[in-house]
C-alpha cells in the first residue's frame, strides 16, 4: 500500500481518534486536528512519529482551516484525503434551545464542515484527485428530542444538513477527481455519548438488531474505507453504520 496523506478532524477522541489511529497503523501520514489537545497515545506503539502532525484548530474559523491545510501540505508535501469528524453535541430540547444554541451548533457542525472541505479541496483540485468524508448521524432519520444526554433538534438538524452538503459537494468536486461521501453512525460509545443515562443506553441497544451500540473503531473502518482507493467508484453516498438500526 502506497502511503497517503490525510487530515482527520476531531482526532482528540471518539471516532476521529480511531480514524487517525487506523490510518497511522496502516503507514499513512496524518494531520490530526482538534480544538482540544491531541493525546500523546495517538501514535502509541507505532514507529512512525514523523507521520503524525497534531494541530489545534477551530473548524468554524476559515483562517484556522486554511492554515491547517497549508501546514499539512508544508509538512507532508500534499494531501490525499480529509476525514472530517469534528462536531459539537447539543442535548437541549425544543423548549430549551434558542437561536444562540442553533447558531453555535451550525457554526461548527455545518459551516465548519464546509470550511475545512473548501480549504482541503483547493489543494486536491490542483492534484486532480482526493477524497472527503463527512460525518452525518442516524439521528437525522429518527429525530432528536434531546434531554438526558441525547441529541436534540439543533444537533439533528446539523447532521441532516451534512447530507445535503455531501451530495452538493460530490457533484461539484467529482469533475476534479475528488470523491465526497459521508458515514452516518448510529449511537456510538464516544465522549459525545458519555452523558447518556444507563436507561437511555439500554434502550438504544435494544433498538439495534445487533443488541449493542457501536464502537468508534467500527465507524472509523467505514470512514477510512470511503477515503481509500477501495471506494474509488463511490461518490455522493451516505453509508449507515448503525448495527441495523435503520430498519429496526
Amino acid at each position: 500500500m502506497t502511503p497517503k496523506t490525510y487530515i482527520v478532524t476531531g482526532a482528540a477522541g471518539g471516532i476521529g481518534h480511531a480514524c487517525a489511529q487506523r490510518l497511522l497503523a496502516e503507514g499513512h501520514r496524518v494531520a490530526a486536528l482538534d480544538i482540544q489537545v491531541i493525546p500523546a497515545n495517538l501514535s502509541e506503539g507505532l514507529e512512525l512519529p514523523e507521520n503524525l502532525l497534531p494541530l489545534k484548530i477551530d473548524v468554524s474559523s476559515e483562517a484556522d482551516c486554511r492554515k491547517a491545510v497549508a501546514d499539512t501540505v508544508h509538512r507532508f508535501g500534499g494531501l490525499n484525503g480529509l476525514i472530517h469528524m469534528a462536531a459539537l453535541h447539543s442535548t437541549k430540547t425544543w423548549e430549551e434551545a434558542d437561536a444562540t444554541e442553533f447558531n453555535r451548533i451550525m457554526a461548527v457542525n455545518v459551516t465548519g464542515s464546509f470550511l475545512i472541505a473548501k480549504a482541503a479541496s483547493e489543494v486536491m483540485k490542483k492534484a486532480g484527485r482526493g477524497a472527503i468524508v463527512f460525518a452525518s448521524s442516524t439521528v437525522m432519520n429518527s429525530g432528536g428530542v434531546g434531554g438526558h444526554g441525547r441529541g436534540g433538534p439543533a444537533y439533528a438538524t446539523s447532521k441532516a444538513a451534512i447530507v445535503g452538503l455531501t451530495r452538493s459537494l460530490a457533484k461539484s468536486l467529482a469533475p476534479y477527481g475528488i470523491r465526497v461521501n459521508a458515514v452516518s453512525p448510529g449511537s456510538t460509545d464516544t465522549p459525545m455519548t458519555a452523558d447518556y443515562s444507563d436507561a437511555a443506553r439500554k434502550l438504544l441497544a435494544e433498538r439495534v438488531p445487533l443488541g449493542r451500540i457501536g464502537r468508534p473503531e467500527e465507524i472509523a473502518a467505514v470512514a477510512c474505507f470511503l477515503a481509500s482507493d477501495g471506494a474509488s467508484y463511490i461518490v455522493g453516498d451516505v453509508v449507515n453504520a448503525n448495527g441495523g438500526g435503520s430498519f429496526s
